[in-house]
Formats: C-alpha cells, structure tokens, sequence
C-alpha cells in the first residue's frame, strides 16, 4: 500500500482516471459531514455496533474491479488503512491511503478540521 497526502491523493486521482476512490467511513459521515466530490461510499465498518463490514471486499470489487487502482479514504487516515491491507490480502495491487483523511488529525483543542486533511486542503467536496 502506497500513502498520499490529501493534495497528491487529489493529482493523483486527476492523472489516473481509471483509479477509484473510495471513502470507507460510515454512512452518517460520508453524508453528514461530507465527503470528496466523486468519492464511492463503502463503509470499513458502521454503527450501531461499528463491526467490521464482512462485504467490505466484495463491494469495493463491484465499484472498482480489482484491475484500477483503488484510493481510500477515511476521517483521519487509520481506517482506511485496515481496509487497504483486506483489500490487498483479497488480490488488490494498487491501493492507496490519503493521509491525513478528511477531516485531518485532532488539534489541541480536540477539534479535526484544522491541521490537515482533504477539506482543509480545499479540495472538491460536497455534502449531501
């Protein structure tokens, strides 16, 4: 697994059309708190009991076909981590990790948003 800052995750995804990004957070992040605009919602885990999506591979296959690359996505950079590691163990050659993810890490004030992350870098995002 290769790892990407937000801005050349973004640069990365514009030189490589065929590559497919994939935000792994949960449903009430990707649509509550945003996410990168073209970005496919498979969640690595989801509440209510924050399990371990046992699809997770199988969904990421339909999106993406395990011949593009495969760039990932989370809140901070952890979550998709496992999950690029699950999709390399199922045959996946090209998996990128944003660092940083969406949000960025925390503050000292607790707070995400302000340090790093693809919408602190102002890239293309929405909310829906």
């Amino acid at each position: 697994m290769k790892h990407l800052k937000p801005r050349e995750a973004s640069d990365f995804l514009h030189q490589n059309p065929q590559a497919v990004l994939v935000d792994c957070r949960s449903e009430m992040e990707y649509l509550f708190v945003g996410h990168p605009s073209g970005a496919h919602h498979v969640a690595w885990n989801d509440g209510p009991d924050w399990d371990i999506n046992p699809h997770f591979v199988g969904q990421v296959k339909k999106v993406a076909s395990m011949n593009r690359p495969v760039v990932l996505i989370c809140r901070s950079g952890q979550r998709s981590i496992a999950a690029g590691v699950e999709l390399e163990k199922a045959g996946f050659t090209e998996v990128y990790n944003v660092l940083e993810g969406f949000e960025g890490p925390l503050d000292d004030d607790h707070h995400r948003g302000t340090i790093g992350g693809w919408r602190k870098e102002g890239l293309p995002w929405e909310q829906t």
